[in-house]
């Protein structure tokens, strides 16, 4: 838990304009600042927000609220999402209460599965951007699926080669835990003592949580191929609990807002394509 010293530390630091610039622009007008309301579709600015009162409102919608309740409704955080965002933003070191010894190994464990995600996204997407393989092979099959790079980009779409150990030893060789890396899904345990990449020659989706973070993976075979199930997908873990995520959630967030709607699609490539017309209110299961 954030210890309250920290908690007032943050709260002390916020500038609600600072903020809510962040993601709305603003315009002063008088002591109070104006702009079009993030949760919902409006061409006259209803959205005010007050750098005295630290407070906004919305007289279309009604949505009010602090900085806080703002990074939580806007950016689908949970309080404490909201206070570490705050805490990164202002450098502020966040002081953690005591927690009992089989919480700290939750924490760790998730941190590290983060830790691991994160790299393998970089390494995926590097993979279908750069190497030749990737390149000759991943990436012009998208192309040709009709997909261009800016949304290839946006959803971080990647490739893991079509090689046994690609993905374990790049981890391995950047010093992360070997007997994590079964538990992400993206490498398997062979005979008991050997590791090998999951996903080989496959594009991959990574699947991003609520505050961007990417908690799994999808893996799809290119073309038509009888090697194994078309897709493939990352079991669940401490990070990963697929009947609280949908894909693509956290892209839509703000499109789901202002529409007040939800479209739901069957896939990877049907949210990622729907993106690309313009159409960003939408899910996957």
């Amino acid at each position: 838990m954030i210890s309250p010293n920290t908690i007032q530390q943050i709260t002390s630091r916020i500038d609600i304009i600072d903020i809510v610039g962040e993601f709305v622009k603003l315009k002063k007008r008088g002591t109070n600042y104006l702009g079009n309301c993030p949760f919902h579709n409006e061409k006259s600015p209803s959205f005010t927000v007050s750098p005295v009162k630290e407070i906004y409102k919305c007289f279309g919608c009604g949505k009010s609220g602090n900085s806080i309740t703002f990074l939580m409704e806007h950016e689908k955080y949970n309080y404490v999402e909201a206070l570490r965002w705050l805490a990164a933003r202002y450098n502020i070191e966040i002081e953690e209460t005591e927690t009992s010894p089989e919480q700290k190994i939750l924490v760790q464990t998730s941190d590290s599965l983060y830790a691991i995600n994160h790299f393998a996204q970089k390494f995926f997407s590097a993979q279908l951007l750069e190497s030749e393989e990737g390149k000759n092979i991943a990436l012009s099959y998208l192309q040709e699926r009709g997909f261009r790079k800016e949304i290839i980009e946006k959803f971080q779409i990647g490739y893991n080669p079509d090689s046994r150990t690609a993905l374990t030893e790049a981890l391995i060789a950047n010093q992360f835990n070997p007997t994590l890396l079964p538990k992400t899904g993206l490498v398997s345990n062979r005979n008991g003592d050997e590791l090998v990449d999951n996903y080989r020659g496959r594009i991959i989706f990574p699947i991003h949580g609520n505050t961007g973070k990417v908690i799994g993976f999808g893996a799809r075979v290119i073309g038509k191929s009888d090697r194994g199930p078309k897709y493939i997908n990352t079991p669940e873990n401490d990070i990963y609990i697929k009947s609280k995520i949908l894909y693509g959630s956290y892209f839509a967030r703000t499109a789901i807002d202002k529409k007040n709607e939800c479209l739901l699609v069957e896939g990877y490539t049907d949210v990622v394509s729907l993106h690309q017309a313009g159409i960003e209110n939408v899910v996957a299961s």
